[in-house]
């Protein structure tokens, strides 16, 4: 027996026909399902979307339950595992994912459905668990506050020197990022930290030259 024959034969046997018992299968597809539904409470309790997609949960509840089907089918014989991964190949997913964290529960997904489809429940269950606490445990950490935004219009070019020691006296770390000097007057952005929002706005309103003020605050990420 020549090496070639010796890799194709070991190739086979790692790849050799198993019966998958309705038992057998009954007891794959229930866990999975119990895994799923776990799942789409987790991602409704966790979820902090403007905008709950309640179809995005649905799928991500279906997934396991498939992914493990496809699991199951592809070991039963080296056929099928061919020709699905090159059905699965071309596949092409358009749609974009915007939450990072939808990324993380769609990985999840398949993962769990991956893991029971090879029988390894116990790894599903405590891997699904850790998930699950570090995904409230990690909204605990409290997070940076993020920066104002001071919009000022103003009908004087000069009102930059004239605002700079007000802004200063209501909030620290203050810097300009943007300055648009036109023939009616000139526009300031000033990114800031306060804690004294009201007196900062009524401070700037009074400063003369000033037309209009605006304080905006946004729930995005801070950097730091």
């Amino acid at each position: 027996m020549s090496f070639n024959d010796v890799i194709k034969n070991s190739v086979l046997e790692g790849f050799a026909s198993t019966d998958i018992t309705p038992a057998a299968l009954a007891v794959v597809l229930g866990i999975t399902t119990l895994l799923g539904v776990y799942l789409y409470v987790v991602y409704r309790l966790a979820s902090r979307n403007s905008f709950y997609s309640r179809d995005f949960n649905k799928a991500l509840a279906l997934m396991p339950v498939i992914t493990a089907a496809i699991v199951l089918a592809m070991q039963s014989s080296i056929v099928i595992s061919l020709g699905m991964v090159g059905a699965l190949s071309i596949v092409r997913f358009r749609n974009a994912v915007k939450d990072p964290m939808d990324l993380v529960f769609l990985f999840w997904s398949i993962s769990i459905g991956i893991v029971c489809g090879a029988r390894l429940y116990s790894i599903a269950i405590i891997a699904s668990l850790v998930v699950t606490v570090l995904v409230f445990l990690l909204d605990l950490v409290p997070a940076g506050r993020a920066p104002f935004l001071l919009v000022v219009n103003g009908s004087d070019a000069n009102l930059e020197h004239a605002l700079d020691p007000v802004v200063r006296k209501y909030a620290k770390s203050c810097r300009v990022k943007s300055r648009n000097l036109t023939a009616q007057g000139v526009d300031l952005i000033v990114e800031l930290r306060t804690s004294k929002e009201a007196q900062l706005v009524s401070a700037c309103a009074a400063v003369p030259g000033v037309e209009s003020v605006s304080l905006l605050s946004h729930d995005g990420e801070a950097r730091f």
